[in-house]
């Protein structure tokens, strides 16, 4: 059923924590589990919750967020009405297609949120991976009569001083209210993560977003979400999120939610059949597995062809492993080849990578390797 409600995706800036995964592509575009795309997770979300109009906020680097999504017919966004929207940065003198952050992209984008029509905005950040049900959200903001309401996850140990910048902490009192927020502490008070989702209408969006930029604010979080909590002014609610998520900040956390993902526990949490992931479609023939295939714990998706070892390892549409080839414990990104007598542990390749014959790459679970796009080896 259609919802009141319209949806934006930002972005982001480019992670340097993601090193080559990031050099040509935004962090919602990074391929994941295969055969998907960050961004497919939040787009499919939004979607099943009636969500019919959806803006993708953009900076640089965003051919490859833009080829994927395409016109938006695998989410059946492509209508007459609403549909989907790429908002690229308007490139100026002064604006050299970078947003500083939310804050000045979400201003920038001030005139689609202006022609929008619902009442209704959830935006959310892009570098987390999760399959949420908002309608839950929706009638728990509407029940309360809140002004925002930000989902967050609940974490019983969160380990001091390992955590990088853009991490938020919520305090939630006893009826749901957002009493307290943390942005970056070194030793977090509060035990619940912020997943950098948030609820509000669109007029109340608007009007927050013209407020801080004309005081001279700069930063989304801190200078208008922060506020709000501590001033006391509006409704600010939080709703709590129990299924499976990860941030994708680093090459680490990248490696370790796609060796999660083989878990089919895990995976059966994270691809609910009654809200299924959708992405853009590619035609190709089943994967092919050779007299000389060993394959085991590992996902192989459509068009590849196995006639080597791979074991625990995700490996995406295309790829080819040949005779006397071993893959172990790593990720093998689209229509990349490992040539015979290779041996890869612990390794990520991006999409076309060659790792010729015999060639050796080993590297560990804490610090796996990374080959860019393209490059052979």
């Amino acid at each position: 059923m259609m919802k009141n409600v319209m949806g934006i995706i930002y972005t982001g800036e480019q992670n340097a924590n993601l090193r080559e995964l990031t050099t040509t592509r935004a962090t919602a575009a990074l391929p994941v589990i295969g055969r998907y795309r960050i961004i497919d997770f939040i787009v499919s979300s939004l979607v099943h919750t009636g969500v019919k109009n959806v803006g993708v906020i953009t900076q640089k680097n965003y051919h490859s967020l833009m080829d994927h999504l395409g016109s938006g017919k695998e989410w059946d966004l492509h209508g007459k009405n609403d549909g989907l929207f790429i908002l690229p940065p308007f490139l100026s003198r002064e604006n050299t297609g970078l947003y500083s952050g939310m804050l000045e992209a979400l201003s920038s984008n001030t005139g689609y949120l202006r022609r929008s029509k619902q009442e209704y905005v959830i935006l959310s950040n892009s570098h987390f991976l999760y399959n949420i049900d908002f309608n839950d959200l929706i009638d728990k903001h509407i029940e309360r009569d809140a002004d925002l309401t930000m989902v967050y996850a609940h974490k019983d140990n969160i380990a001091p001083g390992v955590h990088r910048d853009d991490y938020a902490y919520l305090n939630i009192a006893e009826d749901g209210r957002v009493i307290g927020i943390e942005i970056n502490p070194t030793v977090p008070s509060y035990p619940n993560e912020l997943l950098e989702i948030y609820l509000l209408r669109r007029e109340l969006l608007r009007y927050l977003v013209d407020s801080a930029v004309a005081n001279g604010l700069h930063h989304f979080r801190r200078d208008v979400i922060q506020r709000l909590v501590n001033e006391g002014g509006l409704k600010v609610f939080g709703h709590a999120f129990s299924g499976e998520y990860w941030r994708i900040d680093s090459v680490q956390s990248y490696f370790q939610m796609n060796m999660a993902l083989l878990d089919p526990n895990v995976r059966a949490a994270v691809f609910a059949p009654e809200r299924p992931v959708f992405t853009k479609v590619r035609d190709d023939m089943a994967a092919y597995y050779g007299s000389n295939a060993r394959v085991r714990h590992s996902l192989i998706a459509d068009g590849s062809r196995i006639d080597g070892e791979v074991e625990n390892s995700v490996l995406f549409r295309g790829v080819r492993v040949e005779k006397g080839a071993v893959v172990r414990n790593s990720i093998v990104m689209q229509d990349a080849q490992i040539e015979s007598g290779a041996e890869l542990n612990y390794c990520i390749l991006d999409k076309q990578a060659v790792i010729r014959a015999d060639g050796r790459l080993i590297g560990h679970h804490s610090y796996p390797i990374v080959i860019a796009k393209n490059v052979i080896i």
